[in-house]
């Protein structure tokens, strides 16, 4: 059975719509641009957690009330003209804290399109697992204000867009564990965000790199074939992902992120190379796996097997369960 308990979609006619700008928070809206407000809308939904994106053609002022408990994570994919939350100026991909029972008060002057997240501020813990200030909940109590790095920015709410895009149009469930990746991608994409505007912290113990190489390995052979997210192992083994970076970097001359894919495409090798034409498609695996952008995916693929995927598994080929029984009669 599927994880996801909202995959929804939904074009903008009128700014009524905007009431659920962001899924399980109602806001007050008030067009302030002259014309017929045309937009997109869309959510998906993980367990309590949310991600809706937004886009819409003219001004508007819209206005959260104090009775939400959630805490609201927002970031700016685009604006026109000038963009104002409370006394924040927003400039492209900055990223808005929306505290937990907090009136939010924000105005687009031109047509825009922003991303907010909704979740529970006792999951902060988990899911900025291994940044100390950003897995304290107290970091996000307070309304704030984090400028976007100007190279990686665009690139993080690049990425949202297009892991909103895949998940919106997936036809299948997930599984709890690939939900759970899926939730930390999406969170990590803020947290770039985050991360860049505030002072490095270099402050904490680098263990021995091999030890910790051992535990973080010990901890993917208890996932299974599962995907893990770099935020899971840094809030599980209580690591930054500075110090795990430092630890791939001198044991393996490469980066975790770059190691779990390579873990994660191995994975998939191993499903298509022991399925039967018919009873999977790539797609599907990839996505199992934690891979959205098929394209790109394949060229991972390729690069590191010398195969596409669908030779791997047996597409316009005789199965292999059939050759392999073919040559044991032999």
């Amino acid at each position: 059975m599927g994880q996801f308990l909202l995959v929804d979609s939904r074009k903008l006619d009128g700014f009524e719509g905007l009431h659920q700008a962001v899924h399980g928070s109602h806001v007050d809206v008030m067009q302030l641009g002259r014309g017929r407000l045309r937009g997109t809308l869309s959510h998906v939904g993980i367990d309590d957690f949310s991600l809706s994106i937004g886009t819409f053609n003219v001004g508007m002022r819209t206005q959260r009330v104090s009775s939400d408990d959630k805490l609201i994570i927002g970031m700016l994919l685009a604006a026109e003209e000038r963009v104002t939350h409370w006394s924040f100026d927003m400039c492209l991909n900055d990223v808005l804290v929306i505290p937990p029972l907090l009136e939010h008060d924000g105005i687009f002057h031109g047509a825009s399109a922003y991303a907010a997240m909704r979740f529970d501020l006792s999951e902060v813990a988990s899911l900025f697992g291994g940044e100390a200030r950003l897995s304290d909940p107290d970091t996000w109590r307070s309304r704030g204000h984090f400028r976007a790095d100007r190279e990686s920015g665009p690139i993080a709410s690049r990425r949202l867009v297009r892991i909103m895009s895949h998940l919106r149009t997936s036809k299948g469930g997930l599984t709890p564990s690939t939900a759970d990746f899926w939730k930390r991608s999406i969170v990590e994409c803020m947290a770039a965000n985050v991360m860049s505007s505030l002072p490095p912290d270099d402050t904490g113990w680098l263990p021995s790199a091999r030890r910790l190489i051992r535990r973080v390995e010990a901890y993917l052979d208890e996932a299974g074939a599962r995907p893990v997210h770099v935020s899971e192992i840094c809030a599980t083994l209580g690591v930054s992902r500075r110090t795990l970076h430092r630890a791939f970097q001198e044991v393996f001359g490469l980066g975790p992120v770059s190691f779990l894919r390579h873990k994660r495409l191995c994975a998939v090798h191993s499903i298509l190379r022991e399925s039967a034409p018919g009873s999977t498609t790539v797609a599907a695996a990839a996505m199992q796996q934690g891979f959205y952008e098929l394209g790109r995916f394949s060229q991972y693929y390729f690069a590191m097997f010398g195969e596409r995927p669908s030779q791997t598994l047996g597409i316009g080929a005789p199965p292999r369960w059939r050759q392999e029984s073919s040559e044991r009669e032999l």
